[in-house]
């Protein structure tokens, strides 16, 4: 029986080779791409999978109410973590962070480096899973100035040097610290990444404003006890702020881990349930769809060549053989089939897969040896057998023995329908997504060419560390004597992130039931036209302009955005007083009015602001305007030579603003290039079948063809009549996919404040695009059929 079916199969991929290489490339391509993208998949939905208390930790977020929106944070007051731990019984640990990793030099042997971290509580290492190599959770923090380090900065730091406990390391040129610890590298599906961990008692001794329940500069996670409802702690929450500060408006609620990477989207303090869970689900759609096309190229090519095993089935049925194991038969090849494609998936994977983490910024593996992958390539591999031989086994075995034997002419008009159906699926699919990849390409572009409000052009960002805050104004004018720098100043945050806000603001004609939130930023003189924004009214700040953080009144001047102008009111803002609303510490002029700017969210409006003149002292990023006419390069090495000038123990480092902006959309940009792979594939995989109907086409046409030709036909009329049937096809597929195509992306859009409108050009040029590709694969076997001798088609005659 086997030895049977294996003979059956082999003479018909022998006998049709041009076919069964085309089924077999088309699933081998399917296949492939459907395995790396769950590859990407299985990365992200095990995001976070190393900790193994996963399921109970969560990261306490808050939401603050305002007039016309509900905001959702991840900063916590400083005192939050230990009151909770020892007033909400079902709460088992806590731990405090810093938001974010923070940059620090690192000195050893006179070498100096930068490396990343935090500093951190003690019950981390208890509440994250991060083994150690060297040292242990309970020690690691037993002396005050003690730093656990990642394997990765430990060979930064010491080379090769494996026994690293113990050692001493200067950090920021001021502070030994000693080595207590070392950890495994850091798995980069983890959402927690550093390089260096140090006691976060350092940071707290530094920073007063973490003692005010109002203050919210910290990250905090918590670690219930297994069994807790998570609603009773959020409802023990709600108001425990308030209760330490009646004034705040903060309220805390419990975010999952298992959430952290794919449901992080928020909207009116609730989750949406969005987020990166949106592209995990849309690219495992993309992924079957890509599946399925390749299985319809098995479809259409096995029923047009119905007649070519007419015979072999009429023959089977005299001998015996039933409906139901002619049907097992035709799967069993098409599931043989599948299996060679699944052995040239592997080898398109292993050859794919380096260009493919590039694109996606993952370090994948094929995992070739895990157990669950062979499995589900297994799986894969028996779904396009079944999907690909399940219509053409049911069509082939339905023939009846008598007619085909008897030589009478197969009606196959009912097949026929269906090909063109399947014909018309594959390329309403591969418009569909030609028509995402230009406008997903535009809308990037849009926001991209947006007017943020300052130029992000020849402009760099320098951290001030070291001696660069107490050097400023000599390293500012040997830089601009230089004559390559236009300008330089200094701010307390990036101009293109977020930064401090509060709520607590007034101004006169202002509620005291209002709440608005206002971003602050403290910045130096000449920050406005070293960052490119536009003075719309008033002056800039001047050196007295500074204001001084030791009196007890506050007593300075401000300059506020356009949006904040018009929440003051009608009229000029200048000279109106913005003051504390809670006490009267601030007593701010307003001197000057700067057009808005977009900074955090890069789709949407951002909120007012109010600069405020601070000493450098206070200052944490220092900004280069380069001369347009200055070359980078010379700009560098000169702005280089002047931080070793002054700030000689700390290595210059620099990142250029338009950059940072990049890097805002890495998400976007992922989608716009595989939309582009996928969409690519998806005509590949398509004009590979419409390759083997048009060469089935005019195979079965050839005495038509050789008829027409000694009758006077040309070969552009017969290459066109040929065309004719699958063009048509393909502009039915349009008329298909031009309406889906704009639903699915409206939708899509409609998640961008600040997006595009879709354009109907968009449309004409994918349908011209489909038309163009397909007319191209059908061309030549038109022009090959329609050249051919008619002498040698006709002699049988």
């Amino acid at each position: 029986m086997l030895i049977s079916f294996f003979k059956t199969t082999f003479r018909n991929l022998r006998k049709n080779k041009i076919y069964s290489i085309l089924n077999i490339l088309g699933l081998a391509i399917g296949i492939a791409c459907a395995a790396l993208i769950f590859l990407w998949v299985e990365d992200e939905v095990n995001w976070d999978n190393v900790h193994l208390k996963k399921d109970n930790i969560y990261y306490v977020r808050e939401n603050q109410k305002y007039d016309s929106y509900t905001a959702t944070f991840s900063s916590t007051p400083g005192l939050l973590g230990p009151a909770i731990q020892e007033e909400i019984p079902g709460i088992e640990n806590t731990c405090r962070t810093l938001e974010d990793t923070r940059s620090l030099l690192f000195t050893v042997n006179d070498k100096p480096v930068y490396a990343s971290g935090k500093y951190v509580e003690a019950s981390f290492f208890d509440m994250f899973t991060f083994p150690f190599v060297e040292g242990n959770a309970k020690t690691a923090f037993s002396q005050l100035y003690s730093l656990v380090i990642t394997e990765k900065a430990a060979k930064k730091f010491f080379g090769e040097d494996h026994n690293v406990v113990g050692k001493t390391i200067r950090v920021d040129n001021k502070q030994d610290y000693v080595v207590s610890g070392v950890l495994k590298d850091i798995p980069e599906n983890s959402s927690l990444q550093f390089e260096w961990l140090s006691p976060f008692k350092i940071y707290f001794d530094q920073s007063p404003w973490l003692k005010e329940w109002n203050s919210n500069s910290l990250s905090t996670y918590v670690q219930l006890k297994p069994g807790v409802d998570t609603a009773s702690v959020n409802k023990q929450l709600y108001n425990f702020i308030q209760k330490r500060e009646p004034l705040a408006i903060a309220r805390p609620f419990l975010f999952s881990m298992k959430d952290w990477k794919l449901r992080d989207e928020f909207d009116g303090g609730k989750q949406t349930g969005g987020g990166g869970i949106v592209y995990v689900r849309l690219f495992s759609i993309i992924a079957w769809i890509i599946l399925f096309i390749a299985c319809i190229n098995f479809m259409n090519l096995a029923t047009a060549r119905s007649e070519k095993r007419a015979r072999e089935v009429g023959v089977k049925k005299v001998l015996g053989a039933g409906k139901r194991r002619l049907v097992l038969q035709f799967i069993g090849e098409a599931v043989f089939m599948a299996m060679i494609a699944a052995v040239f998936a592997l080898i398109i994977i292993s050859l794919a897969l380096p260009a493919f983490n590039t694109l996606v910024q993952k370090n994948l593996s094929p995992g070739f040896d895990n157990v669950y992958h062979i499995i589900i390539l297994l799986l894969i591999t028996l779904v396009c057998g079944l999907v690909a031989g399940s219509y053409p086994s049911l069509y082939l075995s339905s023939f009846n023995p008598v007619a085909v034997l008897k030589g009478f002419k197969l009606k196959n008009s009912s097949a026929a329908y269906i090909r063109k159906g399947l014909v018309i699926v594959q390329f309403s699919v591969s418009i569909i997504l030609i028509i995402s990849t230009i406008i997903i390409y535009q809308q990037i572009q849009h926001v991209k060419s947006r007017d943020l409000g300052f130029n992000k052009n020849n402009l760099i960002a320098i951290d001030v560390v070291g001696d660069m805050a107490k050097n400023y104004s000599v390293i500012k004018e040997d830089l601009m004597t230089s004559g390559l720098i236009q300008d330089v100043a200094l701010s307390d945050h990036p101009t293109i992130y977020g930064g401090n806000n509060t709520n607590g603001f007034a101004w006169e004609g202002k509620s005291r039931d209002n709440k608005i939130l206002i971003s602050n930023r403290g910045v130096s003189p000449g920050f406005f036209s070293t960052s490119g924004m536009t003075m719309l009214e008033g002056r800039d700040f001047r050196e007295t302009d500074s204001m001084n953080l030791d009196s007890r009144k506050i007593v300075t001047n401000v300059i506020i955005t356009e949006s904040m102008a018009h929440l003051m009111g009608k009229g000029s803002a200048i000279g109106k007083i913005i003051y504390n609303q809670d006490d009267t510490t601030l007593h701010a002029t307003v001197i000057g009015v700067v057009k808005d700017y977009v900074y955090g969210y890069m789709y949407g409006k951002p909120d007012p602001v109010a600069f405020f003149c601070t000493p450098p002292r206070g200052e944490s990023v220092m900004y280069v305007r380069i001369k347009r006419q200055s070359g980078s390069g010379t700009a560098l090495r000169k702005i280089e030579s002047v931080m070793k000038k002054y700030n000689p123990a700390y290595p210059f480092s620099y990142t250029f603003v338009d950059d940072q902006f990049n890097n805002l959309f890495l998400n976007e940009a992922l989608i716009s290039k595989l939309s582009r792979v996928f969409a690519t594939l998806a005509i590949i995989i398509s004009c590979l079948g419409l390759f083997g109907l048009a060469a089935y086409t005019a195979e079965r046409r050839t005495k038509e063809i050789g008829v027409r030709k000694v009758l006077g036909a040309s070969v552009s009329g017969i290459a066109g009549l040929l065309s004719k049937e699958f063009i048509k096809l393909v502009v039915l597929s349009c008329l298909v996919a031009f309406p889906l195509a704009w639903w699915i992306m409206h939708s899509w859009l409609q998640n961008y404040p600040y997006r595009i409108e879709i354009d109907l050009w968009v449309f004409a040029v994918a349908g011209i695009a489909a038309i163009v590709i397909s007319l191209a694969t059908i061309s030549f076997q038109a022009v090959k059929a329609a050249i051919a001798n008619p002498v040698k088609s006709l002699r049988t005659e």
